[in-house]
């Protein structure tokens, strides 16, 4: 069916309500809106689900929602009637329609006989995951298009393990849609009624109380916090999001007395009107928590993004002046810290681990494997940690004590398999009040990291192309750059080129090519002679290709002009593109 054939079946169907009608209507004569809208379904990944929201196959709204959850209503019945009795967690948050998305898709799975716990209001992305694992769910869905703006909204799906979905559930779930029409092929059951007949059950106060005792067990030093505690300030913005009442909780929790919310973005409002984007990655969205900082004399910023499971944080610089802290960098500071305190507090495993992802900072792996703790990578996104993670304290080969990713995630604990932004924030607060206590700020530590483990600087470069023409671009990049690759970049020699996708490795002076054991992303990755490292890929979750510098210097401003000379570069790729 042809997109324009699609966009007239959606514009007399009986399905769409008036409001749905008059939308589509309303674009009529605009042939690159209804072919962008309709040329065919959103693609169903790992990641899930992810789309502006609009009227459309290839756009989030209450049908899409519908379709999908019959695709993995399929896929659970598939297992058995035990299956379906464990049932499904479902959680939300703050975005636009994500009440009527999550309630939309407890019904169907209702409608398929499978028991529902869903949350009877927004909630952190970590708790969800939490909620599969202590529920003994067979899976889980989360409505929430994370850090993207507010025209975005997602849909991601959780197996029992409380991960993200694995790869062969994710295709399972895109066979069974290639299977399903979108409005004739979904079962429904009212939500009230299935309610009353037991299928869904609501979820609330009792699940927050059993994820906050595993959170506050993370603790590992109070006693830095008690001796600071009179003079130590924080400040907090959830980004009007879900991180509104227990990333509070978890901070008092500690022990810290002086917390400051920045009241304007405590608002639960999926229009984010106080931000251009609720992503702790962008500096500019903290100016009311910096404003509220100067106020009180705060050195110490917490933001987390709608969803909860990121968090960014922004410290005073020698001058004074409030600088990011990149998810790198937080990274880099919590690692080296926990293997610290753990080791203080008795609590480090015999065999630790420690994982991130291959676009992540190697100083990282410097200091796992400068203090005894092996250092695994994986690819991005935290399914993969979740798998490997599994996976090694099954064999009985160590425990991990920490997995991170550039992007501002961070995976702590046994008790979630997801990014956790409420647990990374209660240790980033408790690691800030362990150098407090020292008369350092964390911007003093960082400084004294990179003196002990090597200067490295890092940035990625994002290459936006929205539409259906970027994401030929997107595709025609990541060819050119496999049919004909860089012999050198901004004049430096490419030693090694890798291709994650066939999990090859070629020595670029001598053609040779061995295999590497991760294989099956569409990821580049060039090792240059001076040491730096650039890494290409295609974002899973916007429409974007990324670009990752990964630099060492001799020093501060060495690794910086490399990071900035590589920089510049990955800005030339959009010129591939055409």
């Amino acid at each position: 069916m042809s997109y324009k054939q699609e966009y007239e079946r959606w514009l007399h169907s009986d399905a769409l309500s008036p409001a749905e009608h008059a939308e589509l209507e309303s674009i009529a004569g605009d042939e690159k809106e209804i072919e962008n809208r309709f040329y065919g379904p959103l693609e169903f990944g790992t990641a899930g689900l992810r789309g502006t929201m609009k009227v459309g196959l290839h756009q989030m709204n209450i049908h899409v929602i519908r379709w999908a959850t019959q695709g993995f209503s399929n896929v659970i019945a598939a297992e058995g009637e035990e299956a379906k009795k464990k049932g499904v967690a479902i959680c939300m948050d703050c975005r636009n329609n994500n009440m009527l998305f999550s309630h939309a898709a407890a019904e169907v799975c209702a409608a398929n006989g499978i028991h529902v716990r869903i949350f009877e209001s927004l909630r952190p992305t970590p708790e969800l995951s939490f909620a599969v694992r202590y529920y003994g769910c067979q899976a889980g869905i989360n409505v929430t298009a994370s850090h993207n703006p507010k025209e975005y909204n997602g849909y991601k799906v959780y197996w029992s393990d409380g991960a993200q979905l694995p790869p062969q559930h994710a295709d399972a779930i895109a066979a069974q849609l290639e299977k399903i029409d979108i409005f004739t092929g979904v079962k429904r059951m009212d939500f009230d009624e299935a309610v009353k007949a037991g299928l869904i059950e609501i979820m609330g106060e009792e699940t927050d109380r059993a994820f906050m005792e595993n959170v506050m067990a993370m603790v590992n030093d109070r006693d830095s916090m008690a001796k600071v505690a009179d003079t130590f300030k924080v400040v907090y913005t959830p980004f009007h999001g879900c991180g509104w009442k227990l990333v509070p909780e978890a901070l008092r929790g500690l022990g810290v007395k002086h917390l400051y919310c920045v009241e304007q973005q405590m608002v639960l409002d999926g229009n984010f009107p106080t931000v251009a984007s609720p992503n702790p990655e962008n500096p500019e969205g903290f100016y009311l928590a910096i404003e509220l900082a100067d106020k009180v004399g705060a050195d110490f910023i917490l933001g987390t993004d709608p969803d909860s499971d990121r968090v960014g944080i922004m410290v005073r610089d020698h001058s004074g002046k409030f600088v990011a802290v990149t998810g790198n960098q937080t990274g880099v500071l919590l690692l080296d810290y926990l293997i610290g305190a753990m080791r203080r507090a008795g609590k480090m495993p015999e065999h630790p681990y420690f994982l991130k992802t291959i676009v992540t900072t190697e100083m990282a792996r410097k200091v796992a494997e400068s203090n005894d703790v092996t250092c695994c990578d994986t690819f991005t996104g935290f399914k993969f940690m979740a798998e490997k993670k599994n996976a090694l304290e099954a064999a009985g080969e160590g425990h991990v004590i920490m997995s991170y990713e550039e992007s501002y995630g961070y995976m702590l604990g046994d008790y979630v398999r997801d990014k956790d932004a409420v647990t990374a924030s209660l240790l980033i607060t408790e690691m800030a009040a362990w150098y407090a206590a020292k008369g350092m700020t964390l911007y003093d530590a960082l400084q004294a990291l990179y003196k002990k483990y090597g200067w490295y600087g890092e940035k990625t470069h994002n290459l936006v192309m929205p539409g259906l023409d970027g994401l030929e671009k997107m595709a025609a990049l990541m060819e050119r750059l496999r049919t004909a690759p860089p012999a050198n970049i901004a004049g430096v020699d490419v030693v090694v080129r890798k291709d994650y996708q066939d999990g090859s490795a070629v020595d670029c002076a001598t053609g040779a090519a061995s295999p590497m054991e991760l294989h099956g992303s569409n990821v580049l990755r060039y090792e240059l002679a001076d040491g730096t490292t650039i890494l290409v890929r295609p974002s899973g979750t916007e429409p974007k290709i990324k670009v990752y510098v990964l630099a060492k210097g001799k020093d501060s401003t060495d690794s910086q002009e490399k990071v900035a000379k590589y920089a510049a570069w990955a800005e030339t790729l959009k010129e591939l593109a055409k």
